[in-house]
Order: structure tokens, then C-alpha cells, then sequence
């Protein structure tokens, strides 16, 4: 393993792209909350709106340059540690992947500026369009990006050239493939959740230190609301889709998703348990039963094929590290819904101000939606070994043949130092605009100033 140039090769870009989307996934989230206060705010005049989308622009903002800045290496990996693959597969994944830079990432970056210091320059009118556009930008970017990894999960609309590479054979077909569509649904509400969160966390932080009180209670009801409609959503219908088409195209990888070896009906979904792989069974396991068949199948009596039903070459290569990463997922996919749906009940009570403990639990909870959208990446791509291209080429035949292990190495290490500045500087900026807090406009920055002062 030390000397296998493809386990460091995947080692680096599965770090290098988990970091990345950590920046992207939240402002994909954010993105929707800063058009509904624009909104809010061109059709009331509200200041508390204009304030809300003043105060999470300047996030959005922030978290965008740490995207960009992040995702760039990964570009450059296609072509130093996996020239196999960009050899296959460039004509067919180069045509979203430039569609991605060309168009979504250009419009969102061009509106970006103007979002977070536009706002004493442009009308209200203008601030909403300007809103909506980095909506429509960021929004379409994801598609691309999930239209390209589809591909390498379900591949359609391709034909093979004469040199065995591939090519586009069917443009619409590729760039709607039913797993796209599936994975951008499921995806983009992930995305929604983190922003929910991060949102209603903010608002927890003000609410527990009396300062912003109109802010905080603005946060915690739009993040609760918004927050545990999309959690429903990630859970069912879209999760329920995505685990049909695992459950059709790949159904090894369903089978090591729950740690089944054995085939059968009425298969359960195991919620806790430990994957025995050396022996061939789940130990110490506590299931729910026909829940899985249902899931695959949409029958509680449908029929499973366990992992001993294919070839041991066609099993993912890390089944427990797969077994635990999706149990992850949706184990805390299942508490964020628990969580805003008890923030909700409090809202509605009128009483989730005063709950200091719910305040403590929903402000503690912002990360974990980052980690179980990381933990959700881990599953699809787990699940999609040993193919890069699945069904067509196997990830050992998609590396550099010249790159040297040492050199993955040596640049992942240099990667990490890099980004554990980043990650320093991003969280010292961003800390420091929540503590100095939402503001009004032009003079009446001095009198938010004074308000947040008595309160603290």
C-alpha cells in the first residue's frame, strides 16, 4: 500500500475534494436564505431583511473565495495523477466540466462582488436580481459538477472511439441522466440543510448572549423552518430515489452499505452493527425489518442480493469504512430532522428563545451537517469501487503511470499545511463578522454598535 501510486492518488483528491465541498455545500445553502430576505425586503422595507442579507452576503462572500481558492488543485489532478482517466473519459466529463467554468462558475463569481459590496450602490430591484443570478449560478455549477460524477456512477450517452476512448454519443441523454437528476436533488437539499443550520446556529449564538435579539429570532425561525423541511426531503422522497438507483445499478454496493452477504426477502436496514468481512457477516446486529427491501424496492417482501451473490472482484474494496459511512449519514440525517422539529415546536409555542438548552444543542449542531454530507460522499464513492468509470474502467487502470508514490505524498502533506491555514484564516474572518453582527446601513451602524454593546 505504502508504494501503490492509486491509493495516494485517492488519498489526496478524496482530502482535497472533502475539504473543497465543505465552502461550496454551504453556500449552495446560503444562497436561497439571500434571495428570500432581498425578497422580504424589496416588498416590505423591512430593515431587519436587508440586514439579514447585508450580514450573510458578506458569508457568502467570504466562503466563496475559500471555494474557489480550494477547488482549483483538483483541476490539475485530473491530468498529474490520473491521466488514465482523463485520457478515457475527457471527452465525455470535459464537456460539463467546461460547462461548469464557462458558465455557472463565471455568472456566480461575476455577481459575487456585487452581492457583498454592492449594496449601497444598487437599487432594490437590482439587489435581488443580483441575488438571483448568484442563486442560479452557484445552483447550476452543482448540476455540472453532479452531471460529471453521475457519469462515472451510471455512464449513458457515451460511445467508444476507434482508439477505445470515449466520447459524447447523446448530449441530452448524458446530461440528463436519471442519476444526475436523482443525486442533484438529493444533493442541493443536503446543501439547504447546512445552510439551515448554520443559519439558525447563528441565531442560537445571538439568542444565548441577549445581543441582535430581532436577528437571532429572524435566524432560528427561517433556519428551523427551512431546516427541517429539507432535512424531511434529504430522508424522503430524494433519499428514497438515490437508494433505488444504488439499488439498480449497483447493487453490490447496496449490499455492502448494510453489511449483507447473504441474499434474501424482507431484508432489514441494520442500525447498529459491526461488518465482519473475514467471516462474512454482521456482528452484534439490530435491524429493522424489510426496511431495506422496501427502500431497493418499494416492497417490504422484495428480494435483496447479498454480497456473496457476485464475484468477490466486484465488491466495493473498504466495505466497513463504506458500512460506516452511510450509517453515519443516516443516522445524523435522521437526528437533524429530530432537532428542527423540536426548534419548531418551540417556535410555534413561542417559547424557543427562552429554551437555552435547545439553543445550546441547535448552535452545537453546525457542523454535523458538513459531516454527514461528507460522510454522503464517502458512501457514493466507496460504493462505486473498484470502477472509476463504473461497469467501464477500474480505478487502478485510471492513475498516472509515471507519477512516483513519494510525489502524491509529498504534495498531499503540502495540501494539508496549505489548507490548515486556509481553514484557520476562513474561521478567524468569520468569526470575527458574527461577533461584530449584522448592522444597518450608513448611520445606523453606530446604533446597532451601542444596542449590541448593552446587550452583551
Amino acid at each position: 500500500m505504502v508504494d501503490d501510486v492509486a491509493f495516494w492518488s485517492r488519498v489526496q483528491f478524496g482530502f482535497t475534494i472533502s475539504y473543497h465541498y465543505l465552502f461550496p455545500q454551504l453556500t449552495m445553502g446560503l444562497a436561497p436564505f439571500l434571495v428570500w430576505w432581498t425578497w422580504r425586503a424589496l416588498r416590505t422595507g423591512d430593515e431587519r431583511y436587508r440586514m439579514a442579507a447585508r450580514f450573510w452576503g458578506v458569508i457568502f462572500g467570504l466562503t466563496f473565495v475559500v471555494g474557489v481558492v480550494t477547488g482549483i488543485p483538483m483541476e490539475f489532478q485530473f491530468g498529474t495523477n490520473w491521466s488514465g482517466f482523463s485520457t478515457y473519459a475527457g471527452g465525455v466529463i470535459g464537456q460539463t466540466l467546461a460547462m461548469e467554468g464557462m458558465f455557472a462558475f463565471f455568472l456566480e463569481s461575476a455577481f459575487v462582488g456585487a452581492l457583498v459590496f454592492g449594496g449601497q450602490r444598487l437599487g432594490p430591484r437590482a439587489q435581488l436580481a443580483v441575488a438571483v443570478l448568484v442563486l442560479l449560478g452557484s445552483w447550476l455549477s452543482g448540476y455540472f459538477i453532479l452531471v460529471t460524477n453521475a457519469f462515472m456512477q451510471h455512464p449513458v450517452g457515451y460511445a467508444a472511439a476507434a482508439d477505445g476512448t470515449l466520447a459524447v454519443a447523446d448530449f441530452a441523454t448524458y446530461l440528463l441522466n436519471p442519476w444526475a437528476l436523482v443525486m442533484y436533488a438529493h444533493n442541493m437539499t443536503a446543501a439547504v440543510v447546512t445552510g439551515a443550520f448554520v443559519v439558525a446556529a447563528v441565531g442560537a449564538f445571538y439568542a444565548l448572549r441577549g445581543v441582535f435579539t430581532e436577528q437571532a429570532r429572524l435566524y432560528l425561525g427561517g433556519g428551523s423552518a427551512v431546516g427541517l423541511i429539507a432535512a424531511v426531503v434529504v430522508a424522503f422522497p430524494t433519499g428514497d430515489w438515490q437508494a433505488k438507483q444504488v439499488a439498480h445499478h449497483q447493487e453490490p454496493a447496496l449490499a455492502a452499505m448494510e453489511g449483507r452477504f447473504g441474499s434474501g426477502t424482507a431484508a432489514g436496514i441494520t442500525i447498529i452493527g459491526q461488518p465482519d468481512v473475514e467471516h462474512r457477516r454482521i456482528d452484534n446486529a439490530i435491524s429493522l425489518p424489510g426496511a431495506l427491501s422496501y427502500l431497493a424496492t418499494g416492497s417490504f417482501h422484495g428480494e435483496i442480493h447479498g454480497l456473496l451473490a457476485f464475484p468477490a472482484e466486484q465488491w466495493p474494496t473498504n466495505i466497513e469504512l463504506l458500512y460506516y459511512a452511510f450509517h453515519i449519514m443516516v443516522g445524523l440525517g435522521t437526528l437533524f430532522i429530530a432537532v428542527m422539529g423540536l426548534a419548531m415546536l418551540q417556535q410555534l409555542r413561542g417559547r424557543l428563545l427562552a429554551s437555552r438548552r435547545l439553543l445550546w444543542t441547535i448552535m452545537l449542531s453546525a457542523p454535523f451537517p458538513f459531516i454527514a454530507a461528507t460522510a454522503g460522499w464517502m458512501t457514493a464513492e466507496l460504493g462505486r469501487q473498484p470502477w472509476l468509470v463504473y461497469g467501464l474502467q477500474r480505478t487502478v487502470d485510471g492513475r498516472s503511470p509515471l507519477v512516483h508514490p513519494g510525489s502524491v505524498v509529498f504534495t498531499l502533506l503540502g495540501f494539508a499545511g496549505l489548507y490548515l491555514v486556509l481553514g484557520v484564516l476562513y474561521l478567524v474572518l468569520v468569526g470575527r463578522a458574527v461577533l461584530r453582527g449584522p448592522r444597518p446601513a450608513d448611520a445606523g451602524m453606530h446604533a446597532a454598535g451601542a444596542e449590541g454593546s448593552a446587550h452583551g
